[in-house]
């Protein structure tokens, strides 16, 4: 008998009030890209440039979520999936990122949050995943601090208008990601890259994460608000001090730079020098405007990163020792199987003393699925999820702030950069027809969860 049909896991272990959802976001699977009056995003225009993404991919079609909402809330609902979390385009309800409002993606908004109601499974917004509207790039993106006025009001919008049935809110995913791979790498759009673009994005990306927040908090009171942050668990190569104080500075940048002034903590400044280039940015009041008391932080962990010492890379004077090239175990996405790193991770977090709850809001793997008479054999990702919830339940059993978890993702999707190379979903989705299959591990949720 294999592990999957064997695994010791039950619900109940985790406790009745533990969360548990699926994830998703609108540019990675809603397509219609630009119907009903949405204006262009940042990501409309970078996958439409050659060379961009993996094979050429776009997502003008993706899943077709725009359209097929409705069957696949269903499929949530058959998956005895009781929490849902979605993100809102931004250029769907405000085309220029600005007002006016796009009355008919309001309304699009406002069907997926009954649908889901009447569904009884419990909407999750995330206000920010990344697609920002592109006319706001034309005005420098994230570089501007105009940024934070223009999240204000779109954020002031999505409150007026879903607020009253939307409890649970997250303001910005992954800061570390957008910025790092958006501003700095230029290999996710807005495709921009040097040191100063990367940090006055984040420097403005962090105050807008508190301005929203409070924002929320003002027009209801009684909402769940968090944030979501990516994190890594880090390793040195060698047991060389140079090797670890490479590690340490990696650490800081990954794993402590969005959520330290969030937290009142300030910029970790001493454990990675190159942050005190930020102050030329950093205005009088900003300090006070960053942090924000929210009621719980989501944490997005996949993997672990081992780390050696490179003092010809700048900034950081560190590299990544690939999963390939250690020869372990790794997905479609090259990053290792190391259930481990949630714990880790876990354990981590649970020493800022700010941090009041911990939801882990994405996780996951992404291998190459096929469909064979009908069916997926996914048993490796099954494999992925059962061994990350046990590291979730060490965690709670040695007393560890962990309170729900999300799978990443409910289909398969376009995943940025690799387009629809990287199949993350529970769902099979077949690009060509958008036939949906449930794989393995998602039948093996759904029993899990009943």
């Amino acid at each position: 008998m294999n592990k999957t049909e064997s695994s010791f896991l039950n619900k109940n272990q985790f406790g009745e009030d533990f969360l548990w959802g699926v994830s998703t976001a609108a540019f990675q699977i809603e397509g219609a890209h630009d119907s009903d009056g949405k204006g262009s995003s940042i990501w409309d225009v970078f996958t439409s440039q050659k060379g961009k993404i993996k094979n050429g991919h776009h997502a003008i079609t993706a899943c077709d979520f725009y359209n097929s909402y409705q069957d696949d809330i269903d499929l949530i609902r058959e998956l005895n999936i009781p929490n849902f979390r979605f993100s809102i385009s931004w250029p769907r309800i405000m085309p220029t990122g600005v007002h006016p409002i796009n009355q008919a993606g309001i309304d699009y908004y406002n069907k997926i949050i009954d649908s889901l109601l009447a569904s009884g499974i419990e909407p999750w917004i995330t206000l920010y995943h990344w697609d920002l509207p592109h006319e706001l790039e034309l005005k420098g993106g994230w570089t501007s601090r105009e940024s934070v006025s223009w999240f204000k009001e779109y954020v002031e919008v999505c409150v007026q208008y879903f607020g009253d049935r939307v409890k649970n809110w997250m303001v910005i995913n992954e800061p570390s990601v957008f910025t790092g791979a958006g501003y700095f790498l230029g290999i996710h759009a807005p495709g921009k890259k040097g040191i100063t673009n990367y940090l006055k994005a984040m420097h403005h990306v962090t105050l807008a994460t508190a301005a929203g927040a409070k924002i929320i908090r003002n027009r209801i009171p009684q909402a769940n608000i968090g944030t979501t942050f990516s994190c890594t668990h880090i390793e040195p190569a060698t047991d060389s001090q140079k090797d670890i104080e490479a590690a340490k500075r990696v650490d800081t940048l990954l794993n402590r730079t969005f959520i330290e002034p969030i937290l009142g903590l300030g910029y970790p400044q001493q454990d990675l020098p190159v942050l005190k280039k930020l102050n030329s940015y950093i205005l009088e009041d900003d300090l006070n405007n960053l942090n924000f008391d929210f009621d719980f932080i989501g944490l997005q962990c996949y993997t672990r990163e081992i780390v050696k010492s490179a003092m010809l890379i700048p900034y950081i004077g560190a590299e990544l020792v690939s999963a390939e090239k250690r020869n372990v175990i790794s997905t479609e996405m090259g990053w290792e199987v190391y259930p481990p790193a949630l714990y880790h991770v876990l354990k981590k977090f649970n020493e800022y003393e700010g941090i009041r709850k911990i939801i882990i809001t994405e996780n996951g793997a992404a291998f190459p699925d096929t469909v064979t008479n009908g069916k997926v054999y996914d048993i490796k990702r099954t494999h992925y999820i059962q061994d990350h919830l046990e590291q979730i339940l060490k965690a709670k059993n040695d007393g560890l702030n962990v309170e729900g978890y999300f799978v990443w993702s409910l289909t398969d999707n376009f995943e940025w950069a690799e387009g629809y190379n990287a199949r993350f979903g529970l769902i099979h989705v077949d690009f060509e027809t958008q036939k949906r299959t449930i794989k393995n591990s998602g039948l093996w949720f759904k029993d899990f969860l009943s």
